[in-house]
């Protein structure tokens, strides 16, 4: 079997464990040295490979890999950058298949949400168009879980995890403190469109006065008057209230309850609902009120990564690298749940174009009837997804990340203009 080299990116927001991917796909590369030459890496995704910025991963050794797979953040670097059509930019392919035959890439894996694996779609059909010999395979990751065609997301269970956690110590500290006066916490986590880490924060709560006492989710319209009797009765009752909002909800109208701004792109960069919930609460109601963003921090944290999550996120990197080497084109790993409890799962084969750019909401079998909170059948997906710990080293009290140092492929041809 000829040897080809495989290009590895990185592509939309990053997690606590997109670096273990990159370590598998690495790892596993190297043990079939007989198919694959060297694994590159594009810095910043798609936007490293069309300029030619690449790394020679070859340098990494073994206590490189360990390092790069408990290390949170997008080690390579990662973009929000999407591909024109391949018939209104037809020049932008001709670069990217330019770099491509310079560098002897044949395998193409792309880690990323639904906008990454339309990238995967596009460059496999630009590349039978053309007959260049390329088997392009998307590798899941987003914190939102609204990949379609797969159980769980990788990157999810350690979001999930941080918003249970987060709830569970924010929720004894507010409970500590509640007066006469009444008090309300508002937890304000991401999730644009779909509210699976909004609705992992119900596992912190053991029984039915446990925080989180209100769950918003953007599948949900927002009900104001619904939401602010509820935070009333749970006063009343407790003495404090715990809520966990999406950063998308919507009224009914379909205007979002907060936003903050936009990109030159249009897209609203959203933020604020906890903050705009928190102050309506205190208006009306005149309790007192405090509220948080985690925003990056959720997905980012490193020192409280699910065990299960990190697994995951190494096997659909091996099962990527095994299914470029299979050749099997513009295909996903996908995580298939085989049992709840005890939970078993194993990693099976999704077309990409079947479900690039579609969006997996929560379901409304996971939705409380009043839309303020969860349901068990929600609980029993969600749990098994936060459990284990895979906890970094430690040095001078903090975690020791390691960012292994990257040699760059000299470049072979002109500088790249857009």
């Amino acid at each position: 079997m000829n040897k080809t080299n495989l290009l590895y990116a990185q592509s939309g927001g990053v997690t606590a464990v997109i670096n273990a991917t990159a370590a598998a796909v690495i790892a596993a590369s190297r043990e079939r040295s007989d198919a694959i030459g060297t694994v590159l890496a594009a810095r910043h995704g798609i936007l490293g490979a069309l300029g030619e910025d690449l790394i020679d991963t070859s340098t990494l050794g073994a206590g490189d890999l360990e390092a790069l797979s408990h290390l949170p953040g997008g080690a390579f670097g990662s973009c929000r950058f999407d591909l024109d059509p391949p018939e209104r930019n037809p020049a932008q392919y001709d670069r990217l298949f330019a770099v491509f035959a310079a560098h002897g890439v044949g395998y193409f894996l792309y880690n990323g949400g639904n906008g990454s694996m339309d990238t995967v779609a596009k460059i496999s059909a630009a590349a039978r168009v053309r007959g260049y010999p390329l088997v392009c395979v998307g590798v899941p990751k987003t914190v939102d879980n609204d990949l379609e065609g797969t159980d769980c997301s990788p990157g999810f269970g350690s979001a999930a995890k941080y918003a249970a956690v987060a709830m569970l110590e924010a929720g004894l500290d507010i409970a500590s403190m509640a007066s006469s006066a009444g008090r309300v916490f508002v937890l304000e986590v991401m999730g644009r469109n779909a509210g699976w880490i909004a609705a992992a924060s119900a596992l912190a709560a053991r029984t039915e006065d446990e925080p989180p006492h209100i769950i918003l989710m953007p599948e949900v319209p927002f009900d104001e008057e619904a939401f602010l009797g509820a935070v009333d009765a749970t006063v009343k009752r407790l003495g404090y209230c715990a809520v966990t909002v999406s950063e998308g909800i919507r009224r009914a109208d379909g205007t979002l309850v907060m936003e903050q701004d936009h990109d030159r792109k249009g897209h609203v960069q959203l933020g604020g609902a906890g903050q705009c919930l928190a102050r309506l609460i205190h208006a009306r109601l005149g309790h007192k009120h405090h509220w948080a963003i985690p925003d990056y921090l959720q997905r980012a944290a490193g020192h409280l990564v699910s065990a299960v999550d990190h697994a995951q996120a190494c096997a659909v990197g091996r099962a990527a690298v095994a299914a470029a080497i299979a050749g099997r084109d513009c295909v996903m790993p996908a995580i298939r749940r085989l049992a709840d409890a005890p939970y078993r799962w194993d990693v099976v084969l999704q077309d990409v174009a079947a479900i690039a750019n579609l969006e997996r909401r929560v379901p409304a079998g996971f939705i409380r009837g009043d839309g303020l909170h969860v349901t068990d059948a929600a609980k029993r997906y969600l749990r098994p997804l936060i459990e284990g710990e895979v906890y970094p080293a430690y040095a001078g009290g903090v975690p020791d990340y390691r960012r292994p140092s990257f040699a760059s492929v000299a470049r072979r041809l002109a500088a790249y203009v857009p």
